[in-house]
């Protein structure tokens, strides 16, 4: 497989854990991302997985990465946006401090990196180089509890299409936008029967789906500036 690693941000948990995985069982060079130190970091070193810590919440941290990732390697395949912070608004004095954090996490760091980072997927030898935004599905629907989120999930999308634009043809920019994927450890049945009434494929799928959809990403040389939908049909209800 390809000598040039790919990046995974906040890969280190939940979705970007799995793909992770799957991509190094696959032969690949993984490089992921990680806020704290826990366990499951030395279990994906334990995999040959290189991790590094980061903290996308200010831009000094973000630009902090960036010098030790190009410090780190020469080259990348690919670069996965998958750090995420799943918070709820708030309507204290806190409200603004929020905001600022989600959009650092979810849209100044994959701009920064992906500005910082073009001369690293440009060095790779491999003849497709992808930047893969995970966003999500309420980018487009809007949140009555995660406004800040949706709206800043919505502005990495519209980041796919600037981006795909800038880089083509020598690199592929798309995005990926999932709904509800996995449960959380406590979520009980009458959770999960309600996630599954959302949408019209009535399941919550597991982490494969996801991993299936950024290989077709990885793995085609004539797509960008999509995003990708893996949300079960819930446009249909």
């Amino acid at each position: 497989m390809s000598a040039s690693p790919i990046l995974i941000t906040g890969g280190a948990q939940r979705l970007g854990r799995h793909c992770a995985e799957r991509l190094v069982a696959d032969g690949h060079k993984v490089i992921v991302t990680y806020r704290r130190e826990r366990p499951e970091i030395d279990a994906l070193r334990q995999q040959g997985i290189v991790t590094l810590s980061a903290d996308f919440s200010s831009e000094a941290g973000i630009l902090d990465f960036i010098d030790r990732l190009k410090a780190q390697v020469r080259s990348l395949r690919a670069i996965v946006h998958n750090a995420s912070d799943w918070a709820p608004d708030s309507s204290g004095d806190d409200a603004g401090s929020n905001f600022e954090r989600l959009f650092r996490v979810h849209m100044q760091a994959p701009y920064l990196i992906n500005l910082h980072c073009r001369e690293l997927l440009n060095a790779c030898s491999e003849p497709q180089r992808d930047i893969v935004h995970m966003t999500d599905y309420v980018a487009s629907k809007g949140s009555k509890k995660h406004a800040a989120y949706a709206a800043t999930k919505a502005g990495l999308d519209n980041l796919t299409l600037s981006f795909a634009a800038m880089y083509a043809p020598d690199v592929q920019v798309n995005a990926i936008a999932p709904a509800l994927i996995m449960l959380n450890e406590g979520d009980d049945e009458a959770y999960a029967a309600k996630a599954r009434a959302k949408s019209a494929m009535a399941m919550v799928p597991g982490p494969g789906v996801i991993y299936q959809s950024l290989r077709y990403l990885l793995d085609n040389r004539y797509v960008t500036g999509i995003t990708l939908p893996v949300d079960g049909g819930r446009h249909l209800r």
